[in-house]
């Protein structure tokens, strides 16, 4: 029987490892990766560059949603990392959307109904084939809300902030855990209150708490999940 094209949504909290999983999980099925928080990123970053968000993090909207009409965001394959890195107007922005500066901010920009909008537009457009696995916040319950497979992720938060302190630190770049921790925990807080797709896990996702799992784990719970009922073919 030959293998169906279907959307797998991957939502749940900063920090699990909800990139590195739907990656994982793309590379064995042959199926196309999309990231949708560094879109997120990727709108927060050109807010920040142009001055659109305040030392208060208030933001100018109004601005900031007219120059939603010439923003353009996409993902362009790197041999040199042997990966998709993300552009904004033709500049590669990658190493600045995974920064404090723009996690810190990320969280108030997404809960921005228009630039919600805007991601979407980009999401469905890619998910028009199928084939595809997304990971982000709401990919189950708002933006593909009949996707075939829904997983919803978490980990312990003191567990979350040392894999991101760890990250940050393999960068070369200065890091406080405790910082970190604060940072993990408030995007909790704003992603789940927010007034716009809050936050949710779907009613019928599974739930994936890896905090003491690695990727080969994660990879064999996918497989007793949902290979046989899907007929989906692991490389």
């Amino acid at each position: 029987m030959e293998m169906e094209k279907i959307i797998i949504a991957v939502d749940g909290h900063s920090s699990t490892g909800k990139s590195t999983f739907a990656k994982a999980v793309a590379a064995k099925l042959g199926y196309i990766y999309v990231d949708t928080g560094a879109l997120y990123r990727g709108v927060t970053c050109y807010a920040l560059k142009n001055g659109l968000i305040d030392q208060n993090n208030n933001i100018d909207k109004e601005n900031l949603k007219e120059a939603l009409k010439s923003i353009e965001l996409r993902f362009i394959f790197s041999p040199s990392v042997g990966a998709s890195e993300l552009h904004l107007n033709g500049v590669n922005i990658e190493k600045e959307i995974r920064g404090l500066e723009v996690a810190g901010r990320v969280s108030i920009v997404a809960s921005i109904p228009f630039v919600r909008e805007f991601v979407d537009s980009i999401l469905h457009k890619a998910g028009e084939e199928k084939g595809v696995i997304m990971d982000g916040r709401d990919i189950g319950t708002v933006v593909f809300p009949d996707a075939e497979i829904k997983i919803f992720m978490t980990a312990d938060p003191k567990v979350r902030a040392m894999r991101r302190y760890r990250e940050i630190i393999a960068k070369g770049e200065s890091a406080d855990f405790d910082e970190v921790l604060a940072n993990v925990i408030e995007r909790d807080r704003l992603d789940e209150t927010r007034e716009t797709a809050p936050l949710r896990r779907a009613p019928d996702a599974i739930f994936l708490d890896n905090s003491e799992m690695n990727m080969d784990d994660q990879i064999v719970w996918f497989v007793n999940n949902f290979s046989d009922r899907w007929n989906l073919k692991l490389k």
